[in-house]
């Protein structure tokens, strides 16, 4: 392929780490910071139930303003210096600066719980204040929401000190587990030459057409991790243990009270949605039979299950993905179209897998500049073509925001929401390239591509949920040793993966890779993949019987994504994500992909 780009950072600071602009964003998020607290102590705390509303309203219009000031400062400083991290995990300037920005965060993550605290005294007046216009009233669901969390929330000085030793704690132990996996390479022999390959390009090779090399490079991926397991498990028991803890402290019923809530959903939902997973191990059966069969097996090795079936002619070029993308885009709207193509042209994309850059890919949202960076490792496969559109349909949500201009504040969506843009956009890429495949090999090969995808997100995440669940539990009590992790591990993947999967050949080293779990603010990052899945499967769904006519409203709920729960954003389109009966016809739409996968 040609050579794959690297992205364009000069638009947001012009000097890199030594910009001045960066330097002064750092002062101007101090600056606001002592704002918010003078704000605080002589403004807030001389508020009461008793204040006139026109006054409460006043103080929270203010308090709004610059809370949206520091989050947009912060969110910038944070993407930014993440992006330069995510590239290039040797870069001690990067890291030192990540550190500052950091530090930087705590005192505003400080003056928050404040904020949610006053709120929370000032309840029943609450409703009043809201009633009259301004910035307060434009936030009522943020603030609202506030208001019901801080009931979950230690005492102001317990919240301080957990705020300031978040960093040297949970998020001192994500930090090295990023480090030491983003920092493995592996010499491998592929195609007649002996390479260093950086991880993410070694877990690559799952998708090679040769059985013989799939599973060397399994073999040899599992060899690394577990020469990097015993530190790995004291970042998972670091992270998990401080979630515990917290959770204990703060008054949660259990481990899945606080990541509910963060997605903005219910448990009736959640319910809901992990009983349609759970019941479609028949279907996704179905499919990894069929694939075994293909291979020759009765059943599939973990090695196997990216593997490639069909033809789909030589490897997908960068320039050839991006055309492809621009022209289906262009089917669906021409906004995303014109999107898209300044996102390509303006270099908004690091494709390139290397020594130093941490693995899979994701989107990170600029707001200074109104800008997205996307990363992935691209390898000219079918998978990697659908991640890129997929992270751009992340960008587009970012857009779409900025386009409609929404505050930093309204544009804090939950991950379940998050999904809703790059699911629609990998759908669109998929179904378009499917009904131009020009023979049943070529349909055969996207459909694989497919089904690969959606297991993962059905399947693989009901495993992910499967471990977390019992790790977490377990963790309230005592650490976990590697073994443990290991065995709880291959548990969660018989649950999940039943008869499909050749119980020899599991992966009992995926905790140690995959930074969903090591996120020090955000547990379960897992079942809101599946909701993101489903739920923009039905959306297209729609989208399909309504066509153009869809457009505008699906644009409009991409704006608003954080400013209601999703069950409330879900009615707009007449979906009731509290039943079985919607997952369970979005499941519907991957079971005819798995007939059609059989017949051919």
């Amino acid at each position: 392929m040609e050579k794959l780009p690297r992205w364009e950072m000069s638009t947001i600071y012009p000097g890199e780490l030594n910009s001045g602009e960066l330097a002064a964003d750092l002062a101007a998020l101090a600056s606001t910071m002592d704002e918010i607290e003078r704000h605080r102590t002589q403004g807030l705390t001389a508020a009461s139930t008793i204040t006139p509303p026109a006054e409460l309203a006043r103080l929270l219009d203010r308090s709004v303003d610059l809370f949206n000031r520091a989050n947009l400062l912060s969110a910038n400083l944070e993407a930014y210096v993440d992006c330069i991290v995510a590239t290039d995990s040797y870069n001690t300037a990067a890291a030192t600066k990540q550190s500052e920005v950091e530090i930087a965060q705590v005192r505003l993550r400080q003056e928050w719980i404040r904020f949610q605290g006053w709120i929370r005294s000032l309840a029943e007046a609450l409703p009043r204040a809201l009633e009259r216009a301004g910035s307060a009233q434009a936030h009522a669901f943020l603030l609202r929401e506030a208001e019901a969390q801080a009931a979950y929330l230690m005492s102001e000085p317990e919240e301080m000190l957990a705020a300031e030793l978040s960093l040297p704690g949970a998020n001192g132990w994500s930090k090295l587990q990023r480090t030491i996996s983003s920092q493995i390479t592996v010499a491998f022999e592929v195609d007649g030459a002996t390479q260093r390959l950086p991880m993410p390009a070694l877990i690559n090779l799952r998708t090679h057409p040769e059985e013989a090399v799939r599973r060397r490079a399994h073999e040899a991926e599992m060899r690394e991790w577990e020469k990097v397991r015993e530190p790995l498990a004291a970042c998972m028991n670091g992270v998990k243990g401080a979630a515990m803890a917290l959770n204990r402290r703060r008054g949660r019923t259990d481990c899945l009270h606080a990541p509910i809530d963060q997605s903005r959903i219910d448990r009736t939902t959640l319910d809901a949605l992990l009983a349609a997973m759970k019941d479609s191990e028949p279907v996704f059966t179905r499919y990894f039979r069929a694939k075994a069969a293909r291979l020759g097996k009765e059943r599939l090795a973990w090695w196997d299950l990216f593997t490639p079936s069909g033809k789909t002619g030589r490897a997908i070029g960068w320039d050839q993905a991006r055309e492809t993308i621009l022209s289906t885009f262009a089917s669906f709207s021409e906004e995303l179209r014109t999107f898209a193509r300044r996102a390509f042209d303006e270099r908004w994309i690091d494709a390139e897998p290397r020594d130093g850059k941490r693995g899979g890919a994701f989107c990170s949202s600029m707001p200074r500049v109104k800008e997205s960076r996307v990363l992935c490792n691209y390898d000219g496969t079918l998978e990697q073509l659908s991640t890129v559109a997929h992270e751009l349909g992340h960008a587009f949500h970012n857009e779409c925001a900025y386009q409609a201009g929404k505050t930093e504040l309204q544009q804090v969506t939950p991950m379940t929401l998050a999904e809703t843009a790059s699911i629609m956009c990998e759908t669109i890429v998929n179904d378009a390239v499917l009904a131009s495949a020009p023979d049943s090999q070529e349909e055969l090969a996207i459909l694989e591509n497919m089904l690969v995808n959606d297991s993962q997100v059905i399947v693989d995440i009901h495993s992910r949920f499967l471990f977390e669940k019992e790790v977490m539990e377990r963790r309230a009590h005592a650490e976990l040793s590697a073994d443990e992790l290991c065995a709880a591990m291959e548990r969660a993947q018989e649950a999940a993966y039943g008869d499909g999967l050749d119980p020899r050949f599991r992966h009992r080293y995926m905790w140690t890779w995959k930074p969903h779990y090591y996120d020090a603010n955000l547990n379960f990052y897992n079942f809101p993949y599946a909701f993101g899945l489903l739920f923009g499967t039905g959306l297209y769904a729609i989208y399909r019987q309504r066509g153009a006519a869809f457009v505008k409203d699906y644009l409009r709920l991409l704006e608003s994504t954080g400013e209601a729960n999703a069950a409330d954003l879900a009615v707009r389109f007449g979906i009731d994500i509290r039943t079985r009966a919607f997952w369970d016809r979005s499941i519907g739409v991957i079971a005819s992909r798995v007939d059609r996968y059989c017949a051919l």
